[in-house]
């Protein structure tokens, strides 16, 4: 099994990965998306809100801004010494004190610990005109994707099997296909049709080459094929902001290698050999 990073930087990750099967390259999306923990808002206490929002609805556009997250600082609350009482080593709190005329926006929102910040100052939450006003209390708490959308760390995270174009010598080079292309991946090189360097992964396997080339009139096969590799996969990973993607990544692979050695150990158990 081998990794190949095309880009990589804090906020999208686009790598291939190599020498796997379907199960495994699905099993690394959900956990990417529902396994990795973040801090998002769980509890909003209101105080004032004069706004035109009712306060459930505030309460649900507050738990939707991506917060920083430090994973090494904060822990869940049922893994927490205070035993989900709420606590600074898993619970992380926010004021916000606002009136109108004014669009309150996520900058308002006034951490106790930077370090927890919101990831974005501009996330608008309610517009306040004159004479409203807005002042809650909220605490925010490490969870994962699986128990709500709110504390998943990433926006876009798919993959797709790596596409195979093969060309037989029956191309006459017409540029049909070319001209189909929606992803301009081909190109009329010579006599020949053929890939644009390191255009390959773009292409989204949709095949109107192939009818292109079959209205061509060339014969009852097209010259060109697309297919797709079955253990090599292309992934795009977008971080919300709350973590690194390269963190994401990590700890995602982290959490399916203790799946699967708890599972090793059960079946050693069953089994009669711990070793096994």
């Amino acid at each position: 099994m081998e990794i190949t990073f095309a880009s990589l930087d804090d906020s999208l990750a686009r790598f291939t990965l190599s020498g796997a099967s379907p199960a495994f390259a699905n099993a690394v999306r959900r956990a990417m998306i529902g396994e990795v923990p973040t801090l998002a808002i769980e509890d909003v206490r209101i105080y004032d809100n004069t706004s035109a929002l009712f306060d459930e609805m505030l309460a649900h556009r507050l738990g939707l801004i991506p917060l920083t997250t430090d994973l090494s600082t904060y822990s869940t609350q049922a893994a927490c010494s205070c035993g989900g009482a709420g606590c600074p080593a898993c619970t992380a709190t926010y004021t916000l004190s606002v009136e109108g005329p004014k669009t309150v926006m996520s900058s308002d929102l006034i951490p106790q610990d930077p370090k927890a910040a919101p990831v974005f100052d501009n996330i608008p939450i309610v517009k306040l005109t004159k004479g409203q006003k807005l002042v809650i209390e909220a605490r925010a708490t490490l969870n994962t994707g699986r128990v709500h959308s709110k504390w998943q760390p990433t926006l876009v995270c798919g993959y797709k099997n790596h596409p195979v174009v093969s060309i037989s010598d029956a191309c006459d080079a017409c540029g049909m296909c070319v001209d189909e292309c929606p992803r301009d991946v081909l190109e009329v090189k010579g006599k020949k049709v053929g890939v644009i360097s390191g255009k390959l992964p773009d292409c989204s396997m949709c095949k109107l080459c192939e009818r292109a080339c079959l209205a061509s009139g060339i014969g009852d096969e097209p010259a060109i094929r697309i297919t797709a590799e079955k253990d090599r996969f292309i992934f795009v990973v977008e971080s919300d902001g709350s973590l690194p993607a390269k963190e994401i990544m990590n700890r995602a692979l982290l959490y399916i290698k203790e799946q699967a050695d708890e599972l090793a150990k059960q079946l050693g158990e069953l089994s009669g050999d711990e070793k096994k």
